[in-house]
C-alpha cells in the first residue's frame, strides 16, 4: 500500500467517511473510491460492496479489481428511552450498531434498564450538536413527546444519516411533518422521516415492533432501491 493511500484512509477514517480501496490485480494500480456518488461501473462496483460491508473482487471492462471497504462503525441514536428502545437497542447492538439512547428524564434513561448502552441526559439538539450523526449513523424518534423528538428529527434532517424513523400512527406522523415543514423542510426532506417507524409485518409488542424497525434500517441500509421492491412484494 502506498504512503498516500495509507494517508487517505486514515483521514476518511478519523472523519467518519466511508472509502473504498480498488486494486488492479494485474498491476498493482490503486485508486481510492468515494462509495457515496457512484458515475462509473467500478465506483457501482464499490459502492454495492461497501452498502453491504464486503470486500470483493470484481471483474470491471476486462481488468480484475480487488474492492477493500472501509467503512465507519454503524451507530444508532434512540430518543426516547420508553419500553420500544429496550429490545430495539439490544438488537441493534447485535447487529453491529453502537447505540445512544438520548433522554433529559434521567428516571428513564438509566443504566438499569439499558445495560452496557451509551446513555445521554441532554436534549436531543444539544447531545446531536456535539456528536453529529453521520452517512452510517440511523436515528429513531420514540418519546411520542413533539419537545423531545422533533429536535432530534430535526437534526437528522439536517444530517447525511441513512435513515430516519419515526413511532405514532398516521395522524400524529401527519402533524409531526407539519410541524417540521413550519420549521423549513421542504416535502422532499420530510419524506426521509419512516412514519410510521417500521415494516408493516403486523407487530404489536414492543419486541416486535423493534424487529420491525430494524428490519427497515437494514433495507435501507443494504439495498439501493429495496424499499420499493419490498413494497411491490408486499403488495403482490
Amino acid at each position: 500500500m502506498h504512503q498516500d493511500t495509507l494517508h487517505a484512509l486514515n483521514e476518511a477514517r478519523h472523519a467518519g467517511r466511508a472509502i473504498v480501496r480498488a486494486v488492479d490485480l494485474a498491476t498493482g494500480e490503486e485508486r481510492l473510491i468515494d462509495p457515496s456518488n457512484p458515475t462509473s461501473e467500478l465506483e457501482r462496483a464499490a459502492a454495492a460492496a461497501a452498502r453491504a460491508d464486503r470486500s470483493e473482487p470484481v471483474e470491471i471492462e476486462g481488468r480484475s479489481w480487488f474492492l477493500s471497504v472501509h467503512n465507519p462503525p454503524l451507530d444508532l441514536v434512540l430518543i426516547g428511552a420508553v419500553h420500544i428502545a429496550q429490545p430495539l437497542s439490544q438488537m441493534a447492538a447485535l447487529a453491529g450498531y453502537s447505540v445512544c439512547i438520548i433522554d433529559p428524564r434521567q428516571a428513564f434513561a438509566t443504566a438499569a434498564r439499558f445495560p452496557g448502552m451509551a446513555l445521554s441526559h441532554d436534549w436531543p439538539d444539544e447531545a446531536l450538536a456535539r456528536k453529529p450523526l453521520g452517512p452510517r449513523s440511523a436515528l429513531v424518534a420514540l418519546s411520542h413527546d413533539p419537545k423531545f423528538d422533533d429536535p432530534g428529527l430535526a437534526a437528522a434532517l439536517r444530517s447525511p444519516c441513512f435513515y430516519i424513523g419515526a413511532l405514532g400512527s398516521k395522524k400524529s406522523h401527519a402533524a409531526r411533518l407539519a410541524r417540521l415543514k413550519a420549521q423549513g423542510f421542504t416535502e422532499d426532506e420530510l419524506k426521509r422521516i419512516h412514519g410510521p417507524v417500521g415494516l408493516a409485518i403486523g407487530a404489536r409488542s414492543p419486541a416486535e415492533i423493534a424487529v420491525s424497525i430494524l428490519a427497515e434500517m437494514t433495507l435501507k441500509l443494504r439495498a439501493d432501491g429495496g424499499w420499493e421492491r419490498f413494497a411491490v412484494r408486499a403488495q403482490a
